[in-house]
């Protein structure tokens, strides 16, 4: 699958916000990067005391914003 069509297939699939489990791949100051999806990626930013969180870590998320336009998505713990 193409990445346009995976982000097509999962924007269709879970734009509803619904759970998603998802592998921290990387930690940032700012929050932690977890892929959700073959090569999807999301922020969970490290807001409210979230975290810490390191990479290879399993999480469970619910999609928080989704700009299908420029093809972003950020996280918040479920």
């Amino acid at each position: 699958m193409s990445p346009t069509e995976n982000w097509r297939a999962f924007v269709a699939a879970h734009a509803d916000g619904g759970v998603l489990d998802g592998v921290v791949t990387r930690v940032l100051p700012f929050g932690a990067f977890v892929e959700v999806a073959p090569g999807l990626e999301g922020l969970l930013p490290t807001v409210g005391g979230t975290g810490p969180f390191a990479a290879g870590a399993a999480v469970a998320v619910r999609l928080d914003k989704l700009d299908v336009q420029n093809r972003r998505f950020s996280l918040i713990l479920a």
